[in-house]
């Protein structure tokens, strides 16, 4: 009997557990993932289309959406438990061991096992669990988290989307105690929430006091930072009165300092301990797993808003996270070895799904180092040498950058001849279907190695993008040049991150592929912007429904009855379906729209994503316009080596002018400079009216910045935010005026 589930079924396949298969198994006989040819379209429900509104989409693969992998697999508790009980001496947490006195990290990476993870869960929510129950801090007929902790054993079996248990906070960078923490949670029927660094310290209150999160499991260096948001706000975070650190407190403090803060924290009604005595303690008072159902809340997950305002908690299920599962298991291609490498922010839904995946597979999952960042990605990633990763497009463009300065655009007139001949050939080959790989005999088995070693991508076979749009001429040199597969995904935190990705070889890359297994999509008529569902390519809001979707936002009806309608989530995001395939482009927001003072309608982001995929010199695109202006001005982020160039071959700066980075930048944005280069870049972008162009700029390297707050952590911009940092500057190009000789298009 065939392992796939009836057509009708919630479930993708049957029982296979008992019928001997694991998922290797099942990937060798080719159950999964599915077909390319099958999971990578999508096809239109017939009559389901409506006034205003497509026709509904479902992947090819099945006619209504699933909901689970198999049965067994309904939460991520049980996803845990199966793939520790079938794989329980393999590796699963990897991590550099960190020495808090040299501050430097153990040159290999050491991983605990399967089993060895369970072990130190269990002690984990057994600790805690006995820890807050006995907390002197705890005023249970005052508070509700705290009355929460007390019927938490006898309650949890009725949690459900509007029942939950007292909530979790982790504050960390990635590292294997976060995910040790969060499977934790699942285990316990805990719900949990993640703090992250640039959140700041007013919306950690926030997030802190409207949770009224009783416990914070944190890394070292943020336990004073969290005594003293106490300080500042003990009315408001009166109900968190117990804070962990993943790091041992004296290796972090010292010996005599850590005392020091365990009394401190005392005085403002915190109980502090480290991870490893919460451990202890639960060792010496076990408690079994407290199960969740799939209804139970999983995690609320705060979105990092791009207006400005306070975040949103997203509500996800433990069904959330098993559906999201079931439909990576059903397409994510098969590999040899699972080795992940776990660097996007597991605070964002994102990584947890992938992590998840992860988990499911038994794979070896791989840590930045402690207060790692992008400049020491590379490093570690040398040193693990994972098989498979997803990234964000800032990550992949410094990549792209760093390969054609050794090939393509090598100093080496023989290096340069050669990769430029090779690589183009396989982008040439890769672009005449979907699936091929482009072998290259020569360049795959010799040349494609050395460049994969200098970036520690010895061992991938396959990555993903997600998060931001990325242009498709970097997918497809990553692709060619690396000798890899490369997909982007499409998702959001309110559908449990990705929905659908695309094929690893994709002959035209761009599209976010058809949707998975788990949902499906139509979309919304948005005349006002010129999009429409009849059109031979549909347009339009897109809309979600499926198993992966939230059920609210966390206290806030107002804006849950904004997103939810008749079941469907509306993301905001402007789709184009290619009717042929059902893949589908995310091409704009409904929201980031200005009207200019001739009153035409423009959507930035369609005007930056063409800017930067059709200049190589751009490497980041902020476009701005008032409604009592006719045109739009822009500030640009620019590669230096490229500017450089520029300057020297067409706006002949000498050379000698051009030595340091800042005098790069000093020329390029003298007005004579920036009009050769505006009409440039301007002559180079395809498809906007004449009032979509930007008629003046300002030009920096990297003008959207973290520490700046213009950019979410998952780098979309705020834009109100990012108008204000850079108000001088747009100020002073009105006050220019155009610098083309561009005539706006009325």
């Amino acid at each position: 009997m065939s392992l796939i589930a009836p057509a009708d079924s919630d479930y993708v396949l049957r029982d296979f557990d008992s019928k001997g298969y694991d998922i290797r198994r099942l990937q060798a006989e080719g159950i999964i993932p599915f077909d390319p040819d099958v999971i990578g379209y999508a096809d239109p429900k017939p009559g389901s289309a409506r006034k205003g509104y497509s026709a509904v989409y479902h992947s090819r693969a099945n006619k209504r959406f699933k909901k689970f992998f198999a049965p067994g697999y309904e939460t991520y508790h049980k996803i845990v438990k199966s793939s520790v009980r079938r794989n329980p001496d393999s590796p699963a947490l990897a991590s550099r061991k960190y020495d808090f006195q040299t501050k430097t990290s153990a040159p290999e990476y050491e991983a605990i096992t399967y089993a060895e993870m369970d072990e130190k869960k269990r002690a984990l929510g057994s600790g805690l669990l006995f820890l807050l129950q006995n907390n002197p801090f705890k005023r249970s007929g005052e508070i509700e988290a705290h009355a929460k902790i007390d019927s938490h054993v006898a309650e949890y079996p009725s949690y459900n989307t509007d029942k939950m248990s007292f909530v979790v906070t982790l504050f960390a960078q990635n590292r294997a105690e976060w995910v040790l923490t969060d499977i934790m949670c699942a285990s316990y029927s805990l719900t949990n929430t993640a703090l992250y660094d640039t959140l700041g310290p007013g919306t950690s209150s926030y997030i802190l006091s409207l949770t009224e999160s009783p416990v914070v499991i944190a890394s070292g260096i943020h336990v004073k930072l969290l005594i003293n948001l106490k300080k500042q706000s003990p009315k408001e975070l009166a109900s968190f009165i117990c804070l962990v650190s993943m790091d041992p407190l004296a290796e972090v403090f010292g010996a005599e300092e850590s005392k020091k803060l365990v009394q401190e924290a005392k005085s403002v009604g915190i109980m502090l301990y480290d991870m490893d005595q919460v451990c202890e303690v639960g060792r010496i008072f076990p408690h079994d797993e407290l199960p969740p159902k799939p209804e139970t809340v999983y995690t609320i997950s705060f979105t990092s808003g791009t207006t400005g305002s306070k975040p949103k908690g997203v509500v996800l299920t433990q069904a959330n996270c098993a559906a999201g599962v079931a439909f990576l298991l059903a397409q994510v291609p098969r590999l040899d070895e699972f080795r992940d490498f776990c660097f996007l922010p597991l605070a964002h839904i994102f990584q947890r799904h992938c992590t998840a995946n992860s988990l499911m597979v038994g794979a070896h999952i791989g840590f930045p180092q402690l207060g790692g960042s992008p400049l020491t990605l590379v490093e570690d990633l040398k040193i693990f040498k994972p098989t498979y990763m997803s990234n964000v497009p800032r990550v992949f463009t410094k990549f792209e950058a760093a390969i054609k300065n050794a090939t393509i655009n090598s100093d080496s007139a023989l290096a340069k001849r050669l990769f430029t001949r090779f690589i183009n050939t396989k982008m040439e080959r890769q672009a005449t279907a979907d699936n091929e790989v482009g072998s290259l005999w020569l360049y795959d088995h010799v040349l494609a190695p050395k460049l994969k070693k200098a970036l520690g991508f010895d061992n991938m076979k396959w990555t993903v993008t997600g998060s931001a749009p990325i242009s498709p001429s970097t997918v497809k040199f990553l692709k060619a040049a690396l000798n890899i597969g490369f997909s982007q995904g499409y998702g959001l935190t309110e559908t449990f991150a990705g929905i659908s990705f695309s094929i690893p070889y994709e002959k035209k890359p761009g599209t976010c592929g058809a949707v998975g297994i788990t949902t499906e999509i139509c979309l919304r008529d948005l005349p006002s912007l010129g999009y429409s569902v009849d059109a031979d390519f549909p347009a339009g809001e897109l809309l979600i429904r499926g198993a992966q979707n939230f059920s609210h936002y966390y206290k806030n009806d107002e804006e849950t009855a904004k997103a939810i309608k008749d079941g469907w989530f509306h993301s905001g995001d402007v789709a184009r379906i290619d009717p042929a395939t059902g893949r589908y482009y995310i091409i704009d927001r409904v929201k980031n729209f200005f009207k200019l003072a001739q009153g035409e309608y423009v959507t930035p982001e369609k005007v930056e994503n063409n800017y930067l995929s059709s200049n190589s010199i751009l490497t980041q695109a902020f476009a701005h316009g008032e409604s009592l202006q006719d045109y739009l001005v822009g500030v640009l982020g620019v590669d230096e080596a490229k500017t450089r160039d520029f300057l020297i071959k067409n706006c002949r700066v000498p050379a000698s002018a051009l030595i340091a980075p800042e005098a790069v930048l000093e020329q390029i944005n003298k007005i004579d400079n920036k009009t050769i280069l505006l009409e440039e870049i301007n002559k180079n972008v395809q498809g906007l009216f004449g009032y979509e162009k930007l008629h003046n700029i300002y030009l920096e390297y990297e003008p959207l910045r973290l520490e700046r707050d213009v950019i979410t952590p998952t780098v979309k911009i705020k834009r109100p935010i990012a108008a204000k940092f850079f108000e001088k500057q747009i100020k002073e190009m009105y006050k220019q005026g155009r610098i083309t000789g561009t005539k706006t298009k009325l």
